[in-house]
């Protein structure tokens, strides 16, 4: 029998493990600047907590089974439910800001094997802050991330799931959700084919191409926008994409998109939501947008609080990364082999190594080879890309060698 990891699962090797460090490293480092603290949230949730009031499809969710949980149990599919479920039941005081590196699963649509259902991200969560500045502080934290990696050209697409849902409104509601899922696929043969009205159908066509250059989608919007709550997110969406041009954050070489078709996969966001997408391979590097009615959902009194975040797509990050030979290309190497002489050496030898470990701070590997000349010991040393070399006796006695 040979041995696998479970289809959609794999293992992360030594030099993976590496690099992926290295990233969320680098991204730590701007959270860390931005004011955002680290949680850690329970791999397992309850599937009420993970459904966040109908937000996610069910049928994502790898479910476990668990004869002491009635509502059922599921490996999270994302972060931000389980966040926000934390900060309602667990946490006092706001704004919160918190940031993550964790990994989420989703299950692959049915009939299709073997592809990928474990994910790792990393992002952060704005929670109990509202208005134009927290939205401008997300995006720039976003920006200012993917300006720590050299990551190359790439695009930021801005959206508005209020907006948006709000222009839909108008479509019949049986027809509402086709018309969305369509706009959501870009799929406008499917757009074209719905039972609609000319007047509707055209009307569904400039959503569907609501796409480009802000001031330019900005001003198409405008002549479909008729109440006054729709004037004011309008223009809150303006007033956005100001003060993003106006930050020393957003520089020549950046691409702002406004998109009022970008509709994210999941439910639960009632504001501005947009997307990173790369120029080479058009992959998608991360996500977010605003969810003001989430934290009220697993609120004991039902009080809720604003809430804005984005998470970033490690793998996808990697594999830009990778392919621009961005990445460590070798694992970190030991600073000292400590050789043992004899076999009755290896306790002086440890003693040694531990001695190194604590006052120099060093990584240190003691050699558990028998055979140990010197000629293969160096040959190993330098093979592993140690520089120095301690050959000890057993009574304690240690020589140092230099490996060129």
């Amino acid at each position: 029998m040979v041995y696998q990891s479970p289809p959609g699962a794999r293992d992360l090797l030594p030099l993976d493990v590496a690099q992926k460090r290295w990233l969320e490293h680098s991204l730590e480092q701007v959270f860390h600047r931005w004011g955002y603290h680290q949680i850690i949230t329970s791999t397992l949730e309850r599937l009420d907590t993970l459904m966040a009031g109908g937000a996610i499809d069910r049928e994502t969710v790898i479910q476990v089974e668990n004869a002491e949980e009635e509502s059922g149990l599921g490996l999270r599919p994302e972060l931000t439910a389980s966040i926000a479920r934390a900060a309602a039941t667990r946490m006092s005081g706001y704004p919160q800001r918190l940031y993550y590196n964790a990994n989420v699963f989703r299950r692959s649509q049915q009939g299709i094997h073997g592809r990928q259902q474990e994910f790792y991200q990393a992002g952060v969560e704005l929670l109990g802050a509202g208005g134009l500045a927290a939205d401008a502080e997300i995006m720039l934290l976003l920006c200012d991330c993917l300006h720590q990696l050299p990551l190359g050209k790439w695009h930021l697409i801005l959206g508005e799931a209020g907006l948006t849902r709000s222009l839909l409104s108008v479509f019949p509601m049986p027809l509402q959700a086709k018309v969305r899922w369509a706009i959501a696929h870009l799929d406008r043969t499917s757009l074209e084919t719905l039972p609609l009205s000319a007047e509707l159908r055209d009307r569904a066509l400039l959503l569907f191409d609501l796409r480009g250059r802000p001031a330019d989608v900005l001003q198409r919007v405008g002549t479909l926008v008729e109440d006054v709550a729709q004037h004011e997110t309008l223009n809150n969406l303006k007033s956005l994409v100001e003060l993003l041009a106006d930050s020393r954050l957003l520089n020549q070489d950046l691409s702002v998109i406004l998109d009022l078709s970008l509709i994210q996969t999941f439910n639960y966001y009632t504001g501005i939501v947009f997307e990173v997408v790369g120029e080479q391979g058009g992959r998608v590097l991360g996500q977010g947008g605003r969810y003001d009615r989430l934290l009220g959902l697993y609120h004991p009194q039902g009080e809720t609080y604003p809430g804005i975040g984005f998470s970033l797509n490690i793998e996808d990050l990697h594999h830009v990364l990778q392919s621009g030979g961005q990445l460590p290309k070798e694992i970190s190497a030991s600073d000292w082999l400590v050789v043992p002489v004899t076999p009755q050496a290896y306790g002086a030898a440890f003693a040694y190594a531990q001695q190194l470990r604590e006052t120099k701070n060093v990584c240190v590997e003691v050699e558990l080879e028998r055979e140990k000349t010197p000629e293969l010991m160096r040959q190993v040393a330098q093979n592993r890309r140690i520089g120095k070399i301690a050959w000890v006796q057993e009574d304690g006695t240690t020589e140092i060698e230099r490996v060129s």
